[in-house]
């Protein structure tokens, strides 16, 4: 049995109730814990356990590796000099990929940084998350307890947070930088639009709390009844990720609403939606649908659509920042799928999704919202060029934009301008980025991990802390079995940025061609 931080107890022997009492009472050591880190304390440390714990997350044990190795510029936080650092994960972390981090440290020995590190591994490929595994090896987090110098000046700092997170954090004695699991539904599809319209956000016009077909139907019908020029709408699942849980519906050519056969030709496209996910067939949605329940809302069309985001982080204060605004890059089936950002938004409309943003940050925070959470829009152009921003999702969680932002920042120690809508280092200077977690081919399959550092130092592309531009990659582990690999491109102008990025995916896809090709016999 998993032994908990209090004595006599197990955490197997705990209700859910005694679990959340317990780890209100951990929480509460949060704000001495935050501002602790400020003093440069010599027992100070962190424990990161990047489980992905998303109920639609699925893939293979080498993706949830590489997921899990997404994190690793929190390596950079090393360059505080006392501070030491437990890095958990279910497969080891190839040395060299280590190294490659530790390398990115501006003004820190690599070695000094690295007797500051310790690495842990579960040896569990199975594609569960990382705290369930973690939960089922009690003498692991026995070790892992161990290793903490300070519990009262320590915390976890997970990926997303669940139950599980908890039961880890109760285990360690520790408090967790990341939201109440408890408040878990507010990220979810029902409860963002929810949320939204009782904070009077502008969001689609649409319906939640759905679980079967007729409950879409009705749904659908309600909106065209409120719109009736509507030709699209998107069904998403309540715990969607990265859009793949969405899925399109064409809503052209229907009966007029309130026709008695509506609800009928309604039911007849629902039948026939296109979900995002490639691999997954109508009636494997509807399952999905009919178990977690979900959303179905306009489709917002325009002269010119994006889809920026921003990012905040609530304070143990219960102060919020505003930390950044991205454009994302979608791609997918019909346009969806997150595959990676642009940042800085668009300085036409960052302040416009900054103010309705911080609006919903400020009472995320009001509840006891903890760490980081961004809220995603989508933004339309009319024909005077007006641009009108829609609020369509809120992760409670880091996302995609996280790390590529957070290695940005650790690298150059700029801070975001939230009304000139810009980044600067401490002398002045902007910095923009293009990253992205898909950069996937199968021809990159012929590199190892050794080769890639063998092209980046080769080409020129590694970062260069002279001049705080160039490319840092992530993901690296799954570059030879899937063909997978991410990056985050640093110039001093967009164009730059731009250029940096599409220069690497294609000296990379070059090298990868020239990896296959025979030798002579």
């Amino acid at each position: 049995m998993t032994t908990s931080n209090t004595a006599g107890h197990t955490l197997s022997a705990l209700d859910e109730d005694e679990r959340y009492r317990r780890f209100d009472d951990l929480q509460l050591a949060m704000p001495s814990v935050w501002e602790s880190m400020r003093l440069d304390m010599p027992d100070e440390s962190v424990v990161v356990v990047p489980s992905i714990s998303l109920a639609s997350t699925a893939g293979s044990g080498t993706v949830m590796q590489a997921m899990e190795e997404r994190a690793l510029f929190l390596l950079l936080l090393l360059r505080q000099s006392r501070l030491q650092m437990i890095y958990v994960t279910s497969q080891p972390i190839a040395e060299s990929i280590v190294e490659y981090y530790l390398g990115l440290l501006p003004g820190v020995i690599p070695s000094h940084a690295r007797r500051r590190l310790t690495l842990i591994s579960v040896n569990d490929a199975t594609p569960v998350p990382l705290s369930a595994k973690l939960l089922k090896r009690p003498r692991l987090l026995r070790q892992i307890r161990s290793l903490l110098p300070n519990p009262a000046r320590s915390h976890l700092i997970p990926y997303n947070t669940t139950g599980l997170e908890r039961d880890v954090a109760l285990s360690l004695g520790i408090p967790m930088y990341g939201a109440d699991p408890r408040l878990a539904d507010l990220g979810s599809k029902t409860g963002c639009r929810q949320l939204f319209e009782e904070l009077g956000v502008r969001c689609p016009v649409g319906a939640e709390n759905l679980h079967t077909v007729d409950d879409i139907v009705a749904g659908v019908q309600s909106m065209r009844t409120r719109r009736p020029t509507l030709t699209q709408a998107i069904v998403k699942l309540n715990e969607g990720v990265s859009g793949a849980g969405n899925a399109s519906v064409d809503l052209r050519g229907l009966p007029a609403p309130g026709a008695p056969e509506e609800a009928a030709a309604i039911t007849d496209r629902i039948l026939t939606l296109q979900p995002e996910a490639e691999d997954l067939s109508v009636e494997a949605y509807l399952t999905a649908f009919r178990t977690h329940g979900g959303i179905v809302e306009e489709r917002i069309s325009g002269i010119t659509l994006t889809s920026p985001s921003v990012q905040m982080r609530a304070l143990p204060d219960a102060s919020v920042e505003l930390l950044s605004t991205h454009d994302q890059m979608l791609g997918g089936a019909s346009g969806q799928r997150y595959l990676g950002c642009i940042f800085p938004a668009d300085s036409r409309y960052a302040a416009a999704i900054a103010e309705p943003a911080m609006t919903i940050g400020r009472h995320l925070a009001s509840l006891g919202v903890l760490g980081r959470f961004a809220v995603d829009f989508v933004v339309v152009q009319d024909d005077e060029g007006t641009w009108t921003p829609y609020a369509i999702e809120l992760n409670l969680r880091k996302g995609g934009t996280t790390h590529p932002f957070l290695t940005l920042q650790f690298l150059t120690d700029g801070t975001y301008d939230g009304e000139r809508g810009v980044f600067v280092t401490p002398h002045g200077s902007p910095k923009y980025l293009v990253a992205t977690d898909h950069l996937e081919d199968d021809r990159l399959k012929a590199l190892t991990g050794e080769d890639l550092f063998d092209i980046v130092v080769t080409h020129g592309l590694h970062f260069d802390q002279a001049r705080r531009t160039g490319v840092v990659f992530h993901m690296i582990s799954c570059l030879t079995e899937i063909g997978r690999l991410g990056m985050t491109a640093v110039g001093d102008t967009p164009e730059e940025a731009h250029h940096i990025y599409q220069r690497a995916e294609a000296v990379l896809l070059e090298e990868a061609e020239a990896a296959l090709v025979e030798t002579p016999i």
